[in-house]
């Protein structure tokens, strides 16, 4: 259930309100506005006497919410989500770009990739210290020791940096890392989900090879309903009968989560493609899309990568292509379309 309020509400009769909705066991999502205050009622509301709110002086309206997810529903929270990659916005009209190898693999190189990165303008740096594979005979990532090159590299080059999390058992490695990643195998592991939302760190959460738009929200909605408001959503592509391409990368679920949540919204086109040169064409539609982001793979000797070389960039062509994105996303966003 959401109750909107009028313009500048009596505090008192809001503090009044507030502490009457509370005492039914109600949790109450506060979401302030320009010229609008929105409060979002999470728990159990079917006792709840809709016309008796109403008619109270500081109401403007009260809807029950259909949908399942609530703390990420636009409904809930209509002003869009901004996320801090250390001192970057990300979503909110702000275009941010996350790059990086897919595993972490030595020293040498992530430092390299990272000061790559950085100067071609990205935001932060991905890389891959626990690497879940299809075979159990391929590279597993370095693990402890990846995540220790990793924040080496954060502090050589100032990014903050992104790495996967595999199981719960893990979290204390991740202390130090900035945004902590869900991959897609991982989207529905629920235990995982609610230890992440007792986390004060961005989650980015990727969509599974075959989820809805709504599993994928409920999802998200694991984590803020345990605490943690700061979700990052990924399209990583989908799995269909394509064989030309390792997933199809869907697009139009950008719009469709800008429409049923605020949270930013950003695209993988190297999981989703598999392929180097089809990164770039996809990035671009990624950002005409408008997405907030990407999430992009980029080696510095992609031919001898111990993963996914194959899709990786090179530090050349990232270079070439970062400026070009974020001029299509700022001429999008200029444009009014979106």
């Amino acid at each position: 259930m959401i109750v909107q309020l009028k313009k500048s509400p009596d505090e008192k009769q809001l503090q009044a309100l507030l502490d009457w909705l509370k005492s039914m066991s109600l949790d109450v999502h506060i979401s302030k506005g320009t010229n609008y205050t929105v409060l979002g009622l999470i728990g159990d509301t079917s006792a709840i006497d809709m016309e008796l709110i109403q008619v109270l002086d500081i109401v403007e309206s009260v809807k029950r919410i259909q949908e399942p997810f609530k703390s990420c529903n636009r409904k809930f929270h209509p002003d869009n989500t901004v996320i801090l990659l250390g001192d970057k916005p990300l979503g909110g009209g702000e275009f941010q770009i996350i790059a990086g190898p897919c595993s972490v693999e030595t020293e040498a190189q992530i430092l390299e990739v990272a000061a790559a990165v950085k100067a071609a303008g990205a935001a932060a740096l991905r890389g891959g210290a626990f690497k879940p594979r299809s075979s159990p005979y391929s590279f597993q990532g370095l693990r402890e020791e990846g995540i220790r090159l990793l924040l080496q590299a954060k502090k050589a080059s100032g990014l903050p940096v992104v790495t996967e999390i595999m199981d719960i058992s893990q979290l204390p490695l991740f202390d130090e890392v900035d945004v902590i990643q869900v991959g897609a195998r991982n989207m529905q592991n629920f235990e995982l989900l609610k230890a992440l939302g007792k986390v004060k760190k961005p989650i980015l959460l990727k969509r599974g090879l075959s989820s809805t738009a709504e599993e994928f929200l409920m999802s998200a909605e694991y984590i803020m309903a345990n605490g943690n408001e700061e979700v990052i959503l990924c399209e990583r592509g989908i799995r269909t009968f394509e064989t030309q391409t390792r997933n199809t990368l869907d697009l139009s679920i950008v719009p469709v989560l800008k429409k049923l949540s605020h949270l930013p919204v950003i695209i993988d086109p190297s999981h989703a493609t598999g392929y180097a040169e089809l990164v770039p064409s996809m990035s671009l539609a990624a950002a005409a899309a408008g997405a907030d982001g990407l999430i992009v793979e980029v080696h510095n000797n992609p031919s001898c990568a111990l993963c996914d070389g194959i899709q990786s960039l090179n530090p050349e062509t990232f270079a070439r292509l970062a400026p070009q994105v974020k001029q299509v996303s700022a001429l999008v966003r200029q444009g009014g379309l979106l």
